[in-house]
């Protein structure tokens, strides 16, 4: 990590933690019901701890079914503490896990948020090929089926 002020925990926040990060760089909120339920079900997770404090200030997690897809989500880093490589070990720590634990004909991707970041670690659009695709929270429909 970026001198002796942080440490890499293979653990995740706890939920309540969890949504205070989130709030902090104002990606779409979770309730800490949710959270909870959510990391629970976490293939892997890393989170980084600022030393003097102790406190959770970045976090990354894998989710998926741990054989044919396998989404990096959740790559925060509280903005105070931002620009100081914390970012980029995080990521190193989910790639390191990638490494040993998805098969070569896994499917890995993510939903990248910051423009020119993930492509140091092979990471690159998809498009043409496929395109991402949601349904905003608040709108599910689901076209009318269930």
């Amino acid at each position: 990590m970026t001198g002796d002020d942080y440490e890499l925990r293979e653990q995740l926040p706890t939920p309540e933690r969890f949504v205070e990060l989130r709030a902090a760089v104002e990606v779409p909120p979770r309730s800490v019901e949710a959270a909870g339920r959510g990391l629970a079900e976490s293939r892997y997770g890393v989170s980084a701890v600022h030393e003097p404090s102790d406190t959770v200030v970045g976090m990354a997690r894998v989710v998926g079914d741990g054989a044919t897809v396998f989404h990096v989500c959740d790559v925060v880093v509280h903005p105070d503490h931002q620009s100081r490589g914390v970012g980029t070990q995080l990521v190193d720590a989910v790639v390191e896990y990638l490494n040993a634990n998805a098969p070569d004909e896994a499917y890995v991707n993510l939903l990248a948020d910051l423009d020119g970041f993930y492509e140091r670690w092979g990471f690159e659009e998809s498009r043409p090929a496929s395109k991402g695709m949601v349904v905003p929270t608040g709108e599910r429909d689901w076209g009318g089926r269930v």
